[in-house]
């Protein structure tokens, strides 16, 4: 069975961009990042009670190194079909090694090196901006969903997003030019209790703030926050792994 029928078995769709959540015009970043947030949905060690989910990580794995390929998506984009044959897909490979190898596991000294690169960044600036369209001005979600976002970072953020409307770069949405002062104390309220329940969690299982299983910590505290796996984990996860992945697909084509 062919890439595409598993793709209609397993996920209801034929179509690769679906499945992922994305549409056509979807940037190669953009597709990396849809890729580990669904595979990580999938993955057999995060998903044990889905007897399907070994099949569906391994065609998962399939379809991001076909939209990952620049020919093979061309000829699928053009025609609608994918290359059974092509080395892309051969048979023999690893897709659990090759997730990794796309997606390494990340330190908390990663997580420090990486905000301090991304904090004032034009990255980031752009994330800012594409959440606050996304989210219609909504701070809550906007600060959410903002990587690297504490608090202490909300005045910062604000100001992007202001810069931005009084250059007409954004419309002014109501949701974040007329915000309550109720619901931003609220919101610090919120923010307060999640970082003690954050202190709290931390002393009881023993970690220091150099403890790598501290990474653990953050994910069991994202995943009860939030309805689903776009959080700050996961996508730090899928934004830091691009310069690695990057430079070994590169070792690998020098050594061809």
């Amino acid at each position: 069975m062919g890439l595409l029928e598993r793709c209609q078995e397993l996920f209801k769709t034929s179509n690769l961009y679906e499945v992922l959540g994305i549409n056509k015009e979807a940037t190669e970043a953009e597709i990396r990042r849809s890729y580990y947030k669904v595979s990580l949905k999938v993955h057999p060690d995060r998903a044990p009670e889905d007897p399907l989910a070994t099949e569906k990580f391994q065609v998962l794995g399939k379809l991001y190194a076909v939209l990952s390929d620049k020919d093979q998506r061309a000829v699928y984009d053009e025609q609608g079909v994918v290359d059974e044959e092509s080395d892309v897909l051969r048979q023999d490979r690893c897709w659990e090694d090759y997730w990794r190898l796309l997606f390494p596991k990340i330190t908390v000294q990663d997580i420090i090196e990486f905000e301090k690169k991304y904090k004032g960044s034009d990255e980031e600036r752009q994330d800012v901006i594409q959440l606050y369209v996304q989210h219609k001005g909504d701070m809550d979600s906007i600060t959410a969903s903002t990587l690297c976002c504490s608090q202490e970072d909300e005045p910062r953020i604000c100001s992007i997003i202001q810069a931005a409307i009084e250059s007409g770069e954004i419309t002014a949405f109501p949701a974040f030019t007329q915000e309550s002062e109720k619901k931003k104390r609220a919101r610090r309220k919120r923010a307060d209790r999640e970082r003690q329940e954050a202190e709290e969690m931390q002393k009881e299982m023993g970690l220091d703030d150099k403890d790598d299983s501290l990474v653990m910590m953050l994910k069991q505290r994202q995943k009860s926050r939030e309805q689903n796996y776009d959080s700050f984990l996961s996508d730090l996860e899928a934004k830091y792994s691009k310069k690695s992945g990057k430079s070994q697909r590169g070792q690998r084509g020098k050594k061809k």
